[in-house]
């Protein structure tokens, strides 16, 4: 069994600078290899820089996750709401 390696977290700018190195021609598997990247890490840098110029997942989002997130923060806000409700309607009842 393999062991897992230790989370590594990389700068914006080393991130950029390897994409930039993938889009100027050199290869995916040498870059990989050079740096002593994961596979997916890679992947995933060059698809979101190419995509939206950013690293950040808030950036890379589609249109459904984004209104997803928004729905879910508005769901839990109403929910909080009715919980209020119904603990003043229990006091309101009592009096």
């Amino acid at each position: 069994m393999k062991e897992r390696r230790e989370r590594r977290n990389y700068t914006e700018d080393f991130k950029k600078q390897v994409v930039n190195l993938y889009n100027n021609g050199k290869s995916r598997s040498e870059i990989i290899r050079e740096y002593d990247l994961t596979p997916s890490a890679f992947n995933n840098w060059v698809k979101q820089y190419n995509t939206s110029g950013s690293f950040k997942a808030k950036d890379n989002r589609t249109e459904e996750e984004q209104e997803l997130i928004e729905l879910r923060k508005r769901n839990r806000q109403l929910e909080m709401e009715v919980d209020i409700l119904k603990q003043a309607a229990l006091i309101m009842g009592r009096k």
